[in-house]
């Protein structure tokens, strides 16, 4: 059992717990503002120009509630399409809004990668990684010329 324990202390401390937290707890604040922007400030005005259409409250009723002096005798059974509607919506507004903060997101890691691009601090291992790059190269042109010699 310490083992198993010892392991997971290894991984938490790695970080990569945190960062998988992180993610979800941002992914969940992500998802209640996408609900709201799709709920509160797309769907009425697709309301209003539809004449107060509401997608949320559309379905198909395939069986009607049976009643019985004010008790239900059988639920009614319908199919939802437009919930379907509102959570495709919502799925294509955070779709869209993740490919735009990972295009930003890998637009400012080139810019950082680029050790020309003086705008951006480039990190610390990438700038070891070109003075390497840079150390080999002349090496090698050291070795030419004494071979060549």
């Amino acid at each position: 059992m310490s083992k198993f324990f010892k392991e997971f202390k290894e991984f938490a401390i790695k970080g990569n717990m945190i960062d998988i937290a992180v993610g979800v707890i941002i992914g969940a604040a992500f998802n209640k503002v996408i609900d709201t922007l799709v709920a509160k400030i797309i769907m009425p005005p697709i309301s209003l120009l539809t004449d107060d259409f509401n997608f949320e409250n559309k379905k198909i009723i395939l069986r009607e509630a049976v009643f019985n002096n004010d008790k239900i005798i059988k639920e009614e059974v319908f199919i939802g399409y437009g919930e379907l509607i509102t959570v495709l919506i919502n799925f294509f507004i955070i779709a869209w809004s993740v490919f735009l903060m990972v295009k930003i997101s890998n637009r400012l890691r080139t810019k950082a990668e680029d050790t020309n691009n003086k705008t951006v601090q480039t990190p610390k291992d990438i700038e070891l990684l070109t003075d390497l790059k840079e150390i080999m190269k002349e090496q090698n042109e050291l070795l030419k010329n004494k071979i060549n010699n």
